[in-house]
């Protein structure tokens, strides 16, 4: 983003619905969060407009920290726990790390169940779906997926220009079926696709039902 939004543009964006990123608006101010990459136009009539990823993360950027969001407290040393994308240069396979990702896999189980009136832990929540890369990236390495650091292979999670997907690669083609599979037994809807310069890539969408 090269300008920040205004307060106008900023109250658009907390006025989202919680549940599918849905905003309102004047024609100008969709228009420019549009152009900042903070919404997207749906192709399809009636052309409403979302959040995109980076939109909901800067919906909540002013949110502190609750200690039930798994994305956020464990029990490292630093009290931060974070999600690895892939591609970190410090990402080490650790027993200390494998501790976290179990507690904050346990802690998103939590928040599922909680927050959806059935109960089921089966599928992802609201609070996933304004953290898709996160969550998608948790849900991997919860099921053993290894991400990509500066130096090895492994997966790497991207947010999409769509309103609730992310993309998933790994060079291998074993592991990216891995990924897929574990993702799906997460509750995220996988489909494979062909890149145009020929690699495989997932996309990865939060199951609502």
């Amino acid at each position: 983003m090269t300008r920040p939004p205004t307060a106008a543009q900023r109250r658009v964006i907390e006025a989202a619905e919680p549940e599918t990123g849905r905003i309102t608006g004047t024609a100008a101010q969709l228009a420019r969060l549009v152009a900042l990459r903070l919404a997207f136009r749906h192709p399809r009539p009636p052309h409403d407009h979302f959040l995109t990823p980076a939109g909901h993360r800067f919906r909540e950027a002013a949110d502190a920290p609750r200690e039930s969001d798994p994305a956020v407290v464990s029990s490292a040393p630093s009290g931060v726990f974070t999600a690895r994308l892939g591609g970190e240069p410090d990402a080490v396979a650790t027993p200390t790390r494998a501790r976290e990702v179990r507690t904050a896999w346990q802690g998103l189980l939590e928040i599922r169940r909680m927050t959806h009136p059935d109960g089921a832990t089966d599928r992802p929540c609201a609070w996933e779906r304004g953290r898709l890369a996160h969550s998608a990236a948790l849900a991997l390495e919860a099921a053993g997926c290894v991400p990509a650091t500066g130096t090895t292979h492994g997966y790497r999670v991207t947010d999409t220009p769509q309103p609730e997907a992310v993309a998933v690669r790994h060079p291998d083609p074993v592991a990216l079926s891995a990924c897929a599979e574990a993702l799906r037994q997460a509750g995220w809807q996988v489909s494979e696709h062909t890149e145009a310069r020929g690699g495989r890539v997932l996309l990865a969408s939060p199951r609502r039902v």
